[in-house]
């Protein structure tokens, strides 16, 4: 009977060597995988930036980038270039910022989706649930009706209001679906669609009350999604912000593990529930507005992106966040080089883009949603 014992004891200890194993192997393999998609974004990026109306070869893509931020700082003299010279004025003024805003945009809206769809528990919810998109497009509505030129910090007029007006939208629901100290996930979600649809009709109001048939458009434009006025001013102008809020979110991916358990449990274990849905609302709201501020309304991609990756990857938000950013940054730089190349010169609207290639797979999510209902 002992050496029962001792031999049931040692196979259960060999079982727990072996479930470790797997698990350190399971986590390398996805760390793993991580690394080769920041590869695949990288590559993307030189390729966004080689298509275009003028082409440039990737390679002298690479070339000018190392030639400016690598040779010129360690070579007295570096080797004189064999590429146009409007090769480097298309390259450095234009598609460089332009790719790296469309990167910092995919970016957040893929983690701030992430997040809400763990907040709501639900694979439809999305970054613009609770006011951002339709705050924004208000506010930016508002300044180009009155045609407000006032800048602060780097944001030009339209950029600061929509920026503003998404703040303020998000803040007024999360104050009307406050119930004494608590925020009810329902009420919440309710508050954001009532305040939204105001916001939404308002500012159609607005556009078809304009005489002038430029600014309606330019308002139309915006609401449709672009990043054609990209330049390095805007890059510098959202990334504080973008990087406190997905500093904040970073912080918290364990705890969005947890919430994923019902309220009271995770209380139980020792989360303040309240405060951290406050906190995540916040940073989420933050970084997205900031984004949307100089993208406008670009759908599908907070929505998409982190469901495909939940189901591939797995829920844990550890993994998760990072590699919905990263897949993110893929998709709305790929989207923004079609949008520009597809009927050039001219521009299709970035939200054309995302809604034709997200629309099918979101009619499979409500497919699949109505077959677990029912």
């Amino acid at each position: 009977m002992h050496s029962s014992r001792s031999h049931n004891s040692s196979s259960a200890g060999g079982g727990h060597l072996e479930g470790d194993r797997h698990l350190n192997l399971f986590r390398r393999r996805r760390w793993l995988f991580l690394a080769l998609a920041f590869g695949l974004l990288l590559g993307t990026a030189t390729l966004g930036m080689a298509w275009g109306a003028v082409s440039i070869p990737p390679r002298a893509v690479l070339q000018i980038i190392g030639q400016r931020t690598l040779l010129t700082g360690l070579l007295a003299s570096p080797p004189l270039p064999d590429w146009p010279p409007a090769w480097e004025t298309i390259l450095l003024e234009i598609r460089i910022p332009r790719v790296v805003l469309a990167g910092l945009v995919g970016i957040t809206l893929a983690v701030a989706g992430a997040v809400y769809q763990a907040l709501f528990r639900n694979p439809l919810a999305e970054p613009y649930l609770i006011g951002v998109s339709s705050g924004a497009s208000f506010g930016a509505t508002l300044a180009i009706v009155f045609i407000w030129r006032l800048g602060w910090g780097g944001w030009n007029g339209v950029s600061l209001a929509a920026f503003v007006g998404a703040l303020l939208a998000t803040a007024a629901i999360y104050s009307l679906a406050r119930v004494g100290r608590r925020t009810p996930i329902t009420t919440l979600i309710l508050a954001g669609v009532a305040v939204n649809a105001l916001l939404s009709a308002t500012t159609v109001f607005l556009m078809f009350s304009m005489q002038d048939a430029f600014r309606a458009m330019h308002v139309l434009g915006w609401l449709m999604g672009s990043l054609a006025l990209a330049d390095w001013e805007k890059v510098r102008t959202i990334l504080p912000y973008v990087l406190a809020g997905l500093a904040v979110i970073s912080w918290h991916a364990h705890t969005l593990n947890v919430l994923q358990l019902d309220e009271e449990q995770a209380q139980s274990l020792g989360v303040a529930v309240e405060r951290t849905k406050g906190v995540l609302i916040l940073a989420v709201s933050l970084a997205t507005a900031a984004a949307v501020s100089v993208s406008g309304t670009v759908g599908f991609i907070g929505l998409i992106v982190p469901h495909i990756v939940r189901l591939l990857w797995g829920p844990d938000h550890r993994f998760l966040l990072p590699m919905s950013g990263v897949v993110g940054a893929i998709s709305l730089i790929l989207a923004d080089s079609i949008a520009r190349t597809a009927f050039a010169p001219r521009e299709l609207p970035l939200g054309v883009v995302t809604a034709v290639a997200g629309a099918p797979f979101f009619l499979y999510l409500l497919r699949r949603q109505k077959r677990e209902v029912f």
